[in-house]
């Protein structure tokens, strides 16, 4: 390992130095770096957890100690000992495999032996700026469960063959999953680890966790996981007081705990940033992960994210460094920031002064357009730009539009709850709603759940209610969704021309009274005009201008009867409207949608 680079904050592959690793021959080397114990003894399952003393190396900061019966799969933990003679037992920082919860153990795991197949995804893989990028969001252990018991998971081999043919038939070729590494509380999602670097052993070992990435890759799937750099987990066996001193916390409370009662990074210490920018490293060449979305990103950028408290620039720095060194070494991986300020440069290159970051959460979308459709049809006329206004700022970085898990939790009600009205009036407005969102510029992410038009909060402890496909509203709706993310798939003018001025122009957003909007989206290929009635009256002779065009071609309808609207399409002309002098009367079905093809 490169120590000065480690000191400095420069290297991202601590993780193949320290940690525990497999010998050719046989045994494991284990190493841990804890400058201020005054001793530590290696204990484990290879020899019956009785203390092996581990050895001062290099500059007397590292540790390290030999067994040469340890194992795969065998357990181990670090007995740390501070200056008063105190001692408590670690799990490894940098161990690859780690027990259920409560137990607290680090498993040897050897990272060699599965073979990746995926080679032809890998060479062709791109970061989809110019291409369509549909991610379906969801949280390991509640898409489907094998009974109703909290802790009954599918383990991660079974949901290879579970969710996969879902993704395909509905539409969605990327997955986000919510962090994988290893937590010690359900509750927390996995946005409180113990085990940066131990994917969790809920449903697997870390060669089936790469069997099912390498399966999706196989699939024509990619796989983003969430990453969090910020914080990490109180439990006094992880990271915490490591070495009996705060070695990879903040040693003062005011900025050493976070909103949630977990440890804040100190970002300011080359060990800290290796080790988490190795861990991002990590997950993206052994797991062949396909991207990386950073959570929290706003409380890197503001000291405990609040502006008022300024800009913490050393950890601003952390993270354009460490944003430069993974696009240099995985130019085709996503990375992703779930960020809510109005920082700038989020997605700007780190070389121009940028974050580098690929992309940028909406945060600003995705609450101005859930308030709009909250608010009763009779008053959306005097919040009519609060669905325009996107387009004022949207240029300045490179957005994807969220619907994520964190709009259907803590009482915010699901994605088909938040639409106003009735229990019958909700599902129109989602379907407009949704054909809004996949017309708008920008990447999509939808949480599961909102595609069946769920009704219940999201809850870990439970699968997402299934059974309500049985009921034709839902039934559907689930049509509908897939209708639309196909669409989204096959139509290059939804997705390539993202982040290009010419890709989006308004047709019409000065229909206030009416509630109506129109816009285009076009790239090389082709051209498709979005056209939107979000009242609850009929629209007749709303006249819409398009320039150059000499027939409009229906590709979808919210309004469909197959999809619970009250319009029959036929495969005969009625599908097709050919303006005259580039300007077409429509009439438009109260909360409804439609996309025209324009020829011409």
């Amino acid at each position: 390992m490169d120590f000065y680079g480690f000191y400095t904050g420069k290297i991202f592959d601590a993780y193949k130095f320290l940690g525990a690793h497999t010998e050719p021959d046989c045994g494991v080397t284990f190493r841990t770096f804890a400058p201020g114990a005054s001793k530590i003894s290696l204990i484990g399952e290879f020899n019956d957890w009785q203390e092996w003393t581990m050895n001062r190396v290099h500059d007397g900061n590292f540790w390290e100690c030999y067994a040469k019966t340890a194992q795969p799969g065998q357990m181990y933990k670090y007995r740390i000992y501070k200056k008063d003679g105190s001692f408590m037992d670690h799990c490894d920082p940098y161990g690859f495999g780690m027990e259920l919860r409560p137990n607290s153990a680090s498993i040897i795991r050897d990272l060699s032996v599965y073979k990746f197949k995926d080679g032809k995804w890998m060479q062709k893989r791109t970061d989809c700026r110019e291409k369509p990028l549909n991610i379906y969001e969801l949280h390991f252990g509640s898409f489907k469960k094998p009974s109703e018991k909290a802790d009954d998971w599918y383990t991660y081999t079974e949901m290879a063959d579970i969710l996969i043919p879902y993704l395909r038939e509905y539409g969605y070729n990327y997955i986000e999953i919510m962090p994988l590494s290893e937590h010690p509380c359900d509750e927390s999602w996995g946005y409180q680890n113990t085990g940066f670097f131990s994917p969790t052993s809920r449903y697997g070992t870390a060669a089936e966790l790469m069997e099912f990435i390498d399966t999706c890759h196989q699939s024509e799937i990619g796989v983003i996981m969430d990453f969090v750099p910020v914080h990490f987990a109180v439990d006094g066996y992880a990271l915490a007081n490591y070495d009996g001193t705060a070695l990879f916390e903040y040693p003062h409370q005011d900025v050493g705990v976070s909103e949630w009662g977990s440890c804040n990074f100190m970002h300011s210490r080359g060990e800290t940033r290796c080790f988490l920018q190795s861990a991002a490293n990590y997950w993206l060449t052994e797991y062949h992960v396909d991207g990386i979305r950073m959570d929290a990103i706003s409380r890197i950028i503001y000291w405990q994210g609040e502006p008022a408290r300024g800009v913490n620039n050393t950890a601003v720095d952390f993270i354009r460094e460490m944003n430069r060194g993974l696009k240099s070494m995985h130019p085709s991986a996503i990375l992703a920031a779930e960020d809510s300020t109005s920082y700038p440069g989020v997605t700007k290159s780190a070389s121009e002064g940028g974050l580098g970051f690929d992309y940028k959460w909406d945060m600003g979308w995705m609450n101005d357009t859930l308030d709009y459709f909250r608010t009763a049809p009779e008053y959306r006329s005097e919040h009519y730009h609060k669905l325009t206004f996107s387009m004022m700022y949207y240029y300045n970085d490179r957005y994807l539009l969220p619907l994520s898990h964190d709009e259907t939790v803590h009482g915010k009600a699901t994605i088909l709850q938040k639409m106003s009205g009735e229990y019958e009036e909700k599902f129109p407005q989602a379907r407009a709603f949704y054909m809004y969102m996949y017309a708008h510029p920008g990447k999509k992410l939808n949480f599961m759940g909102n595609e069946i038009g769920q009704l219940r909060e999201w809850d870990e402890k439970k699968e997402q209610d299934w059974f309500i496909l049985k009921y034709p509203n839902h039934d559907s709706f689930h049509r509908f969704m897939k209708d639309l993310n196909t669409l989204y798939l096959e139509h290059s003018a939804l997705s390539s021309g993202d982040y290009a001025q010419n890709g989006f122009h308004w047709l019409d957003c000065h229909q206030e009274a009416r509630c109506i909007y129109a816009f285009e989206r076009k790239d090389e290929k082709e051209r498709i005009a979005a056209v939107f009635n979000f009242s609850d009256k009929e629209q007749e002779d709303f006249e819409l201008t398009v320039p150059g065009g000499k027939e409009l071609v229906v590709l979808l309808a919210s309004n469909r009867d197959i999809y619970g609207g009250t319009k029959q399409y036929k495969e005969t002309n009625e599908t097709v409207i050919r303006p005259k002098k580039e300007t077409v009367s429509l009439t438009l079905a109260p909360y409804s949608a439609v996309y025209y093809l324009i020829t011409g």
